[in-house]
């Protein structure tokens, strides 16, 4: 091994490095042990599934290598030349990210591989608004004054989000990188199947408040919601801004102390847009 450059951003406590051997030969690794969060090589054991069966045709990174010894688990990547988006959000990249990923769902439709449905992956984390009331906690302002509303619309989610496309479910600036000729997304260990405008409305609250647009200028907007079925889209941005208000007011997963930060944030915004979409006063 000639260089290991570490590489920041995304929210895994493990390694993330670029290598580069003697030869000149590349490649990315990321590794993970269940010291200090023990949820973690979980996650990689379920990206390696997923990554050696994406079709080399896809805009992804290609998996070379794994290693898992019931501790640790180490995943090894090819390398992208690439970088990912500048936050703030530049108006061309988003452009640029935009147009690839109605491309993405148009080569992972129908999936190319086995995966759960999204109804199965996400029914244990959408349920943020019910569990605030079932906790008596009501938020503050247009959130808790329509509490049981959310809730019951939140439930309704399912029903809606069901398709046949692979999803990554999981997009952000730092989960996907720009290269001189394309978009490649990475980082796949939440893919489920499902309706393909659910992984533009999953990314967009992450985008407005790292300085993009408000999230139902871009959805409205975009090619991929067109024929959306609009009641479906509300319940499961109902479902969205739940799992950030509640994920936001827990305490920090071990090891992740900026995870909540983050899903507060988001879930301003994503209550910004449900209160667009509802029309609730």
């Amino acid at each position: 091994m000639a260089r290991a450059d570490s590489q920041p951003g995304g929210f895994s406590p493990g390694v993330a490095a670029r290598l580069t051997t003697i030869d000149g030969r590349r490649a990315f690794v990321k590794a993970i042990s269940s010291d200090p969060n023990p949820n973690s090589p979980a996650f990689h054991r379920q990206e390696a599934r997923i990554a050696a069966q994406l079709p080399a045709t896809a805009p992804v990174p290609r998996l070379l290598w794994t290693f898992d010894d019931g501790e640790w688990v180490v995943l090894l990547f090819e390398d992208i030349d690439g970088s990912h988006p500048a936050v703030p959000w530049r108006d061309d990249e988003l452009a640029r990210v935009l147009a690839a990923l109605l491309d993405l769902g148009v080569a992972l439709t129908p999936s190319p591989i086995e995966a759960p449905s999204i109804e199965v992956s996400l029914e244990p984390l959408l349920v943020g608004w019910r569990s605030l009331a079932s906790a008596g906690i009501a938020p503050e302002g247009w959130a808790g004054r329509h509490l049981d509303d959310l809730a019951a619309l939140e439930a309704r989610w399912p029903d809606g989000a069901g398709g046949k496309t692979l999803l990554h479910t999981d997009l952000r600036a730092d989960n996907m990188l720009l290269t001189d000729e394309q978009v490649v997304f990475i980082d796949w260990p939440w893919a489920a199947v499902g309706a393909a405008w659910i992984d533009l409305a999953n990314m967009l609250p992450s985008v407005a408040m790292q300085g993009g647009p408000a999230p139902w200028t871009v959805f409205d907007a975009h090619p991929v919601s067109q024929g959306a079925d609009a009641d479906a889209v509300t319940a499961f941005v109902a479902g969205l801004a739940g799992f950030f208000v509640w994920g936001g007011s827990q305490p920090p997963p071990p090891g992740l102390p900026t995870l909540r930060e983050f899903q507060r944030a988001q879930g301003e915004h994503a209550v910004r847009w449900l209160q667009v979409r509802t029309g609730w006063t």
